[in-house]
């Protein structure tokens, strides 16, 4: 009996033993995280490679006062190279001609604004970019991988059915343009859900409003999930294929090629306006080089930042057919009502000056590569209630716009 006794005894030590060091997975429901610590694994491998793919080497790197790290990356090495129609090339040098303008309404009053990295006082030597370093963490914060660095709706202006995505802008429409010009106050709304944005920008847009939407753009934009914090930062997108799987943001993916070793896109925008104090803008043309046929960007007084290359697009290889200028915002109302988002400085137009925010000196660029006052303006606001526009011209701003809002109020629910 006392043999039979230890063998019971110690079959059973050996049962518990094995439930004990069984791995986890055995106890959890099926179909649940059984292999989620593989497909965490999987998930984090493809996050690395993506970002060995767009974090180039750098030559240089300035650790920025905002926690950003600039990288200085030779410029035949930055991401637009990896198109399989640009490798093994090099920036193209500026064109000789920009758009001609009437200095009319091209007098700058206000101070030329700049981007917090720069108050390092270092800079990216000649023949390298700054490029803002992307980490996991910022990866991580988008819904996928597939959808890093891209807009998740279609946010241009063709009617009032917005999914998400609510605009209050002036836009020119029925003819053929060639670029356009404005310069954008720059605030610092408030955006009260992560995977909201609030942005200012211009719009040269063609093709139909289908899946044929061609887009460049370009201004500045608040967004916590693509960069982390509340800064409004300097911005570029492009499309082919109305947001779907052409584009990104600024140099995240091959498309923008950046010519320019002062600015980097994507950076914090320093100084800022406050409300009944001084305000800053900055001044943004984008045109169509008439010799080569590729789209410019010019920042501030005539700082060139690069181009998107025609081949990039199908469309927009010939002319933009609408130009938008504006404000938008995402509304996911995931508290179950309107969004508490702010537009421009988050005060409606009406308020004016040091109060509500503005684009002045509108202008579009012409067939001859002129830049021309608007005609035939039309405004748009999606939920007026939320955040307005209202539109004026003078012998100092040209055509101008004031436009923004607080979002929910007792008017916007």
């Amino acid at each position: 009996m006392a043999s039979s006794s230890s063998s019971k005894t110690s079959i059973l030590f050996t049962f518990v033993s094995i439930l004990l060091f069984l791995p986890v997975v055995f106890s959890l429901p099926k179909n649940e995280t059984t292999f989620r610590p593989l497909q965490e694994l999987k998930k984090l491998k493809r996050i690395r490679n993506h970002l060995n793919k767009i974090n180039k080497p750098p030559v240089k790197t300035i650790h920025s006062p905002d926690g950003d790290l600039i990288d200085c990356i030779p410029s035949h090495h930055q991401p637009a190279f990896d198109h399989p129609k640009l490798k093994g090339q090099k920036p193209l040098e500026p064109p000789l001609e920009r758009p001609k303008e009437d200095d009319k309404y091209s007098i700058d009053e206000t101070i030329e604004t700049f981007q917090l990295w720069t108050q390092s006082n270092e800079s990216c030597p000649e023949g390298t970019i700054p490029i803002r370093r992307t980490t996991e963490t910022d990866v991580l914060r988008a819904t996928s991988l597939k959808r890093f660095g891209r807009k998740i709706i279609k946010p241009v202006r063709r009617d009032t059915s917005s999914g998400g995505h609510e605009h209050a802008v002036a836009f020119v429409n029925g003819d053929q343009y060639y670029g356009a010009k404005a310069s954008i106050n720059v605030w610092t709304p408030v955006v009260t859900d992560p995977y909201e944005f609030s942005l200012s920008q211009l719009w040269v847009i063609s093709g139909s409003f289908g899946n044929d939407l061609n887009t460049v753009e370009a201004g500045w934009q608040v967004s916590p999930e693509l960069y982390g914090d509340g800064y409004p930062r300097f911005f570029t997108y492009w499309t082919t294929d109305a947001y779907q799987t052409t584009g990104c943001y600024n140099l995240l993916c091959s498309g923008f090629v950046q010519t320019n070793n002062r600015i980097a896109i994507g950076a914090a925008i320093s100084p800022r306006s406050s409300y009944k104090a001084k305000q800053f803008d900055i001044g943004i043309m984008i045109w169509k080089d008439p010799k080569h046929g590729h789209w410019w960007l010019q920042f501030g007084s005539g700082l060139l930042i690069g181009y998107w290359p025609s081949f990039l697009f199908s469309h927009l290889q010939r002319h933009a057919s609408m130009v938008q200028f504006g404000g938008e915002i995402v509304n996911t109302r995931s508290n179950g009502y309107h969004t508490s988002t702010q537009m421009g400085s988050g005060h409606f137009a009406d308020e004016g000056f040091g109060k509500a925010s503005y684009f002045r000196n509108l202008k579009v660029v012409d067939w001859d590569n002129s830049l021309l006052p608007l005609t035939n303006l039309h405004l748009l606001a999606d939920h007026p209630n939320c955040y307005d526009l209202k539109a004026g011209k003078n012998n100092v701003w040209g055509n101008y716009i004031y436009y923004g809002g607080p979002g929910r109020n007792g008017r916007c629910q």
